[in-house]
């Protein structure tokens, strides 16, 4: 049996088959995505959504979506699905689903009497072109396919509306049309294998609604533009294959060319599958060779932050040593160039936070454990030793290094670490002063490198960073440890934060701590009872003021949840990681049951990939982006140590 299936009576129900979402990725930025019955839910979802770097620097929807009609006798079948204002849906076409597979490409089976439909998608890499392919499975009679297209056009954060400004010009190509309905988009093609007729019957479908959108507080209806159909008779056992692209193809390729791209596909047949193919649908190619990893889907960019800490996932736990290599060669120009105070030449964004390169140290530590510690010197010994200069010398305007050796940085007015809501253009939780992470990673940061430079480099230097290290740890545990044998999550001056947050898990897992064993059992368990969910570490205890664990309304109540109780399975790893380093094999089946809770959300929301954030209160709900890097790294990380520590001796 599949792994990923879903039978009639899921498809069938919206109320069940709406919520999940799926997403397919190009690996250079573009993507396809809707709902399992091809309902658009959301200003995201589109058939075919590509950059358009010559308007801006956001995803727009060229191909909204294909409806489908199976014409038999005279008599119509649309097997299409739309979302009308009044909560009208319209035409239907879910009730002809039987059953949905995706272990290779998502599969969708159809019946309508006698007919039985087999429909396939796949997103081809590296293009940006969808692949559709319909395979007549079953007829007792003559059989005719009708294909409708609904354009946008627009951008994923805009609606396009009925106007006399689109235009409603097309040209003939092999096997089909292209059509450009504004001045600055790029043409699309849309042809088949075979010769087809298309009637050009332009009309504008009116008030298609999207649901997300209403739940999160946005305007939700739109028009789609419909330049007219496509109709072709289809025989018993034969396949007809549908692309939609920015380049036209050759129309007598497109059977080699899906089969192609099947044939490189790896099944997504169990819960690691599954986690490795989402781990390289975040991966980003540009033209110039960059490479970058998304923080997310569908409206994240690469940011720094995130970068960092999914790289050692997405990468090291799979055996993909080199996409680490060319990532890290593109991030470090990034942050060199940062560093220098030069003009950013790499598409990453936010990387002028404060922790961003004691994160990337912490990448590279990860690294090593890979690849060896001489291969991580040579390879980034120097920048490594650079990062801890810069800190130390001051170079980020935002923080500096204090006497006592810990960090300082001001995050009063604006949001500078990974808890970065903002409500009136103010922080939601305005970590300032001595921040506990950045802390925790300084000293982690200050051992690492003294490591490197005592094996392979200069003992002395090393010395002079162990030295401050001492004086960060002493400091450290001073500033944070309190008598409740957990850590305040900042200080600044007479300000001491008392919530119960899981940043201080962070100083517990790394590999060089301030802490002692014992203090770092007190912290662990301290999490264990207030922050621990299936979904991860919550970010706020249930016992602090100002809790708000579900990230339901509009974007204001968002945003004073999403780091107030939200859990986020990334924090998770680390909780993990933590508890193997202190309890090695005798938490193996605790963390073993944990990772049920994660494979649960491979079928649930958006197929095969695991949701940005959670509810903090049960169920649990996934909420947020449909795919979120971190996360996916973090349990791949996880299930690299399970197996280290399953079998060690």
């Amino acid at each position: 049996m599949s792994y990923l299936r879903l039978e009639k009576a899921v498809m069938t129900n919206l109320e069940e088959s709406l919520r999940r979402e799926l997403l397919r990725t190009n690996r250079s930025g573009a993507y396809s995505s809707s709902t399992l019955v091809d309902c658009n839910t959301r200003k995201y979802h589109g058939l075919l959504v590509v950059p358009v770097p010559e308007l801006d620097d956001e995803n727009h929807v060229l191909l909204s979506s294909l409806d489908c009609t199976v014409i038999q006798h005279g008599a119509e079948f649309n097997l299409g699905l739309h979302k009308y204002q009044g909560n009208n849906f319209s035409p239907k076409g879910h009730k002809y689903i039987r059953e949905f597979t995706c272990d290779v490409v998502p599969t969708t089976l159809y019946r309508v009497g006698g007919v039985l439909l087999k429909r396939e998608t796949i997103f081809q890499c590296y293009e940006d072109r969808i692949l559709i392919r319909y395979t007549l499975v079953d007829a007792h009679s003559a059989t005719t396919l009708r294909f409708r297209p609904f354009l946008a056009f627009r951008s994923v954060r805009q609606f396009t509306h009925e106007n006399s400004t689109a235009s409603r010009e097309y040209h003939e190509v092999d096997n089909g049309i292209k059509t450009c309905m504004y001045a600055g988009y790029p043409d699309l093609y849309m042809q088949f294998n075979k010769k087809n007729e298309f009637v050009f019957h332009p009309d504008w479908y009116r008030g298609v609604e999207y649901p997300k959108e209403q739940e999160r507080g946005y305007a939700s209806n739109e028009d789609l533009y419909v330049p007219g159909y496509f109709e072709m008779s289809i025989k018993k056992g034969e396949s007809i294959i549908f692309a939609a692209s920015t380049k036209e193809v050759k129309s007598s390729t497109l059977k080699a060319l899906f089969q192609k791209e099947i044939d490189v596909r790896q099944p997504r047949d169990n819960f690691y599958h599954c986690l490795v193919a989402a781990a390289h649908q975040f991966h980003n190619r540009q033209p110039n060779d960059d490479r970058y990893l998304l923080a997310g889907y569908p409206w994240f960019k690469a940011r720094a932050r995130d970068t960092f800490i999914a790289l050692p996932g997405l990468t090291l736990s799979i055996g993909e040593q080199d996409y680490f290599e060319l990532v890290m060669k593109t991030a470090e120009k990034g942050l060199r160039e940062y560093m220098e105070d030069k003009p950013l030449s790499v598409k990453i964004y936010e990387i002028e936070h404060p922790d961003v390169p004691l994160w990337a140290v912490w990448a590279i530590q990860q690294y090593a454990k890979t690849a060896s510690k001489e291969q991580a010197y040579k390879m980034y010994g120097k920048l490594v030793k650079d990062i801890v200069d810069y800190i130390i010398e001051g170079g980020n305007s935002n923080m500096r290094l204090d006497d006592n050796g810990l960090l300082y940085a001001n995050g009063r007015d604006k949001a500078i670490t990974w808890m970065n809501s903002t409500a009136n253009g103010h922080p939601v939780v305005p970590r300032s002063g001595y921040i506990v992470e950045f802390n925790a990673l300084w000293y982690n940061a200050l051992r690492f490198c003294a490591s490197l430079e005592d094996e392979f480099g200069n003992k002395k230097y090393a010395a002079k960073l162990e030295t401050r290290a001492e004086l960060c740890k002493q400091s450290f545990v001073d500033t944070f440890l309190n008598e409740y044998g957990y850590l305040l999550d900042y200080v600044d001056g007479n300000m001491m934060d008392w919530s119960v947050r899981p940043n201080m898990i962070f100083p517990v897992a790394f590999d060089y701590s301030p802490l002692s064993q014992e203090q770092k059992k007190s912290v662990l368990d301290i999490c264990t009872r207030e922050l621990l969910t299936p979904k991860g570490l919550r970010s706020l205890s249930p016992k602090s003021g100002g809790y708000n664990p579900m990230y339901v309304g509009p974007q204001t109540q968002r945003d004073y949840a999403y780091h107030q109780g939200t859990a986020w399975p990334w924090l998770g790893g680390f909780y993990m990681e933590a508890c193997l380093k202190i309890y090695k094999r005798t938490r193996l089946s605790f963390v073993e049951r944990q990772m049920v809770g994660y494979e649960d959300e491979i079928n649930y929301h958006a197929l095969g990939t695991i949701s940005e954030l959670f509810d903090g209160n049960p169920p649990f709900h996934g909420r947020g982006a449909m795919a979120f890097a971190m996360n996916v790294a973090e349990i791949l990380r996880t299930l690299k140590l399970l197996e280290k520590y399953t079998y060690q001796k």
